[in-house]
């Protein structure tokens, strides 16, 4: 298990990261999600040493993290850090060599992930003939080389096709199966809806709201659908209702109290309803109210 633990980060004057603490289980794949800015990457270089922390502690498996536990970590940086001009098999080789790995199952391990993105072809080639989402996915290769004991990946699915997020989103769940903890971070909230087991919402350093899309969602102002056989404009004037959209005769609503009495009531005296019904609230609904 990965736990970030009251972390603090200051840039000067400026608290980057404040008090930010979250878990993620083993065997998970967990979301982390904030605009820019928020304070995902300086956490994450942070859990991985790459910045000195000022505050809190990073712990594994429930003890303070150390330089050789960290080395058992797969992590990918926001900023590409492989080697422009080399082989792309070559580095894979090497970055694996300096992990412990033999030469043979470094070239066997390198050689199975560049044929699942589709590049065991481009294995020759140098890193800066392929195209940036080509070498996105070199990139993630070399975090997950040496079968590491826990992933934290900073914008993995940035750049990629659609075929290489299914690969992938593929890859990442078969590692959450075999127990492994995933942190990963993106500005695509669909991608984080349909993978994640649990979220972490950053807003200015510090979490605003973390938990499974489920719980997240059960926290929230509860939201409605109303169909009815005109627009229901009504409804913008309406006590104890905040509106989301009006489309024709669908209106989409919060529902700031307990009461629909009066609603149905009201909604009846303006015509008749085809449907009132709770609307599941998607990541981006979650992620839009937390951060507001």
């Amino acid at each position: 298990m990965l736990e970030a633990a009251r972390l603090m980060r200051r840039f000067g004057e400026k608290v980057a990261v404040d008090d930010v603490s979250f878990v993620v289980p083993d065997g998970t794949l967990t979301g982390f999600v904030g605009g820019n800015g928020a304070g995902k990457t300086t956490t994450m270089r942070m859990i991985m040493g790459v910045l000195g922390i000022h505050g809190g502690e990073v712990r594994w498996n429930g003890h303070t993290v150390t330089a050789a536990d960290r080395r058992r970590f797969g992590y990918m940086p926001e900023e590409r850090g492989l080697y422009p001009k080399q082989p792309v098999l070559d580095q894979l080789i090497y970055l694996a060599r300096l992990r412990g790995m033999s030469t043979r199952a470094a070239f066997e391990g390198a050689m199975e992930l560049l044929d699942r993105f589709e590049l065991g072809g481009r294995r020759k080639d140098k890193l800066e003939s392929l195209s940036l989402g080509n070498q996105q996915r070199v990139q993630i290769a070399a975090a997950l080389i040496s079968d590491p004991v826990a992933l934290v990946l900073d914008e993995p699915f940035s750049g990629l096709d659609p075929v290489a997020v299914d690969t992938m989103a593929a890859l990442l769940k078969e590692h959450a199966a075999q127990g492994i903890p995933i942190l990963f971070s993106s500005h695509q909230l669909d991608l984080v809806e349909r993978l994640c087991d649990r979220l972490i919402i950053l807003a200015d350093g510090r979490v605003v709201a973390q938990g499974s899309a489920e719980e997240l969602t059960r926290s929230g102002t509860p939201r409605y659908r109303l169909v009815v056989d005109h627009e229901p404009v009504w409804l913008r004037e309406f006590a104890g209702v905040r509106v989301i959209e009006i489309d024709g005769t669908t209106a989409i609503f919060e529902l700031l109290d307990e009461t629909t009495d009066e609603l149905l009531i009201q909604a009846l005296a303006e015509g008749s309803i085809r449907e009132l019904a709770p609307v599941r609230s998607s990541v981006s609904d979650i992620y839009r109210e937390a951060v507001a």
